[in-house]
């Protein structure tokens, strides 16, 4: 915490048997109340774990049916791909392998529609890969997964995540909104600015928009409770089968990498192979001011969470959840090896180019944002504005390691992604596709203002 200016940290961990949680640090730099193990953090991601432990109890009830298309329970829906819209199934929307544009944060407002008003907006959203092909990160797709749930239900979401899953397992500290939490500990986010740590509370604010795949407030505690729920401690209430808990542990959809390799997603889980055999079942979440790690394995009866408060929190949580330092000290198992070899440049030259990415803002405004890779002396070289920001390394065809300029390990591992021809089509990175711009797009017109660096020594989700 002190090397990475962090403010707070609530950890949980389940080792042989036992439970483990305590906070650290200090809620908010301005007001420095103890972080306890009760002390809530936003978790970001893992809140699309909570959208498909729900979206499975309604499977059971017979409600939903994974395989069923989206269409089945939301009539109206439409994508920018019309042969997309009326295929795409449920489980293709937990297991990020929809295709269409996933980061769409844009702002609904604070109303009980505002869900619905944001996928209705979807149908603008681009189709960047085949449907069910190829795994890319997608917010937007686990937001159509949350308006399912209020259909079927006929709730808004975030009831109906508390009904379901959130007050079953009594999680008490565990909410959509902070007005739910008042007279509770709560962390603030912080960043740091002219040398200092600095709290800003206007990073705890999210657009209800967003809450299906990203909105929760939770604790350490908490979010211990919830992954020894998921390893299938009987002491807990038991919301699913085995066969339906076990079953969004498995079957993963398409693979690459999300800052670790993956087999791919299940249900709503990231399903990381380790060198050993045993899965890892991560997830984990990132939010201005807000950044959380989470995992689990079943196997070895193991589990971690750590919630941060600021805005170097990924730095912490990369050498817990990302890294396999927690995983060899106390599962015994680690990541596959990736030992980085040098390419000779002729080698190197498919993968050099421009490469592209967008987002939609809060605001619904689309920006791109993108990086030239050049070879560099048997690696790649990620520059910005003329500068080395990042080097990828290759450990295996089309797989790379992520360092800085200086050498510096950033633990996290990227992918290229080839299409029909095999030529080198995207550069996967935090899970995020990257267009390769070829000569005839960069001519044809399209606005480009890269005047935006990607985050790439940070994970994003």
């Amino acid at each position: 915490m002190a090397a990475s200016a962090i403010p707070g940290v609530g950890l949980g961990v389940w080792y042989r048997g036992r439970e483990y949680v305590r906070g650290f640090g200090v809620t908010n730099v301005d007001n420095p109340s103890p972080v306890t193990g009760d002390t809530a953090f936003r978790v970001g991601s893992t809140s699309k774990t909570f959208t498909a432990t729900a979206i499975m109890r309604l499977v059971e009830r017979g409600k939903i049916n994974l395989d069923h298309p989206v269409r089945r329970y939301l009539p109206d829906f439409r994508t920018a791909d019309p042969s997309v819209g009326g295929r795409v199934t449920v489980r293709q929307l937990l297991n990020h392998s929809a295709g269409w544009l996933g980061d769409d944060f844009t702002d609904k407002g604070a109303g009980d529609d505002a869900l619905a008003q944001y996928v209705a907006s979807l149908a603008d959203l681009p189709q960047v890969t085949p449907l069910g092909k190829i795994f890319s990160y997608n917010n937007a797709a686990i937001g159509v997964a949350g308006r399912i749930i209020e259909v079927v239900t006929g709730k808004t979401y975030e009831a109906a995540a508390r009904e379901l899953v959130i007050d079953p397992l009594g999680l008490d500290h565990s909410r959509f909104f902070y007005s739910e939490l008042a007279g509770q500990s709560v962390a603030t986010g912080h960043d740091f600015v002219d040398g200092k740590v600095v709290a800003v509370p206007a990073y705890d604010q999210m657009p209800r928009t967003l809450n299906s795949f990203g909105g929760l407030i939770s604790s350490a505690r908490d979010q211990l409770r919830y992954a020894r729920y998921h390893l299938g401690h009987r002491a807990l209430p038991q919301l699913l089968r085995d066969r339906s808990r076990l079953a969004m542990q498995s079957n993963p959809g398409p693979g690459g990498t999300l800052f670790v390799e993956l087999n791919g997603a299940g249900i709503g889980w990231m399903l990381r192979p380790t060198a050993e055999g045993p899965i890892v079942v991560q997830h984990g979440g990132d939010w201005t001011g807000h950044h959380s790690g989470f995992l689990l394995v079943p196997k070895r009866d193991f589990a971690i969470t750590v919630l941060t408060n600021s805005e170097s929190g990924p730095d912490l949580v990369s050498q817990l959840c990302v890294d396999d330092w927690a995983l060899r000290e106390f599962a015994g198992v680690s990541n596959q090896r990736a030992v980085v070899r040098d390419i000779a440049p002729h080698r190197l030259a498919q993968y050099e180019g421009t490469y592209v990415s967008g987002s939609i803002g809060i605001n619904g405004q689309y920006e791109e944002f993108g990086f030239e890779l050049v070879a560099d002396k048997g690696q790649l070289a990620a520059k910005f504005e003329g500068e080395v920001a990042l080097k990828l390394g290759f450990y295996r065809h089309d797989y790379v390691k992520q360092f800085l300029p200086d050498g510096t390990d950033l633990i996290g591992r990227a992918n290229f992604v080839r299409g029909s021809n095999s030529q080198v089509e995207f550069l996967r990175f935090g899970g995020r596709l990257f267009r390769r711009e070829t000569a005839a797009r960069r001519s044809s017109g399209v606005r480009r203002d890269l005047t935006k660096l990607p985050q790439l020594t940070r994970p994003v989700r």
